[in-house]
């Protein structure tokens, strides 16, 4: 059985230290927001929610959810995405939009332990367990019922050290906090000396956004096939109430669309 495993990123903080929200910051040349977005994609979850708060922010071919209290912190906003998430998921990716040093093979990393068992899986660099994180569905009630203020799984993770699986994940990436101007800066730095990694993002951030407006095309597509259909249907209703049948004033028009051609 193919289980669902889809991805939620936190994106709802102010960034007051930063100087503005998150999810619009941008590091080479990419917003916060879609570096996440393309971590969790990139990664194979699906779907990809991105709860938002201070900002709303614009997005293509994810779920996006207002969290009304994120002032609140965190364990706001994980029930807000956790709470969005179809019935179809068996288990959720939690990432957070500051942390743009993480990479993609670590999610693909905790997908890989759920498959084999594990309940919850979790990130660590050198030994330190950070972010993401990966809630199989039994848990998130429990995860979200002991969340509070700027803590999100932490507590549940703790009363439960048997359910949880540690993901060793250095040699992927590190999951360096964006907080500060500072912080900016050395992540940006980074980066720049890692090109072929940002480029990769901007390549699926171009790719994404393509399937999606070649998807919206598509109902276009259809719609307008539907209403050429519904006008021939009309003309063909007007043709019959003027007493000549439809199919003999297309016929005539055909005569007539030959003859100009010979």
């Amino acid at each position: 059985m193919t289980r669902q495993i889809a991805g939620v990123l936190l994106a709802a903080g102010q960034g007051t230290r930063l100087g503005g929200p998150k999810a619009l910051v941008e590091v080479g040349g990419v917003r916060l927001v879609d570096r996440g977005v393309a971590l969790l994609r990139d990664g194979g979850t699906s779907p990809v929610v991105v709860v938002t708060g201070a900002v709303d922010v614009p997005l293509l071919g994810v779920i996006t959810v207002h969290n009304p209290d994120w002032r609140s912190g965190m364990a706001s906003s994980l029930a807000a995405g956790l709470g969005a998430l179809p019935a179809s998921c068996d288990a959720a990716v939690i990432a957070l939009v500051d942390q743009p040093l993480v990479s993609p093979s670590a999610v693909q990393r905790l997908i890989a332990a759920y498959l084999d068992g594990a309940q919850i899986a979790v990130a660590t660099y050198h030994g330190e367990a950070r972010n993401p994180v990966l809630l199989a569905r039994d848990h998130w009630a429990g995860v979200v019922a002991l969340a509070t203020g700027d803590v999100g799984a932490r507590p549940y993770l703790r009363a439960h050290p048997e359910l949880v699986t540690v993901v060793e994940c250095a040699d992927t990436g590190r999951a360096d906090d964006v907080d500060t101007p500072a912080d900016l800066t050395r992540v940006g730095q980074i980066l720049a000396a890692t090109p072929l990694r940002n480029a990769g993002y901007l390549a699926g951030k171009f790719v994404s956004n393509l399937m999606v407006l070649a998807s919206m095309a598509g109902v276009l597509a259809v719609t307008a096939l539907v209403m050429q259909l519904a006008r021939g249907e009309s003309r063909s209703h007007r043709a019959s109430r003027h007493g000549r049948p439809a199919a003999a004033r297309c016929d005539l028009h055909h005569r007539a669309v030959g003859a100009q051609g010979r």
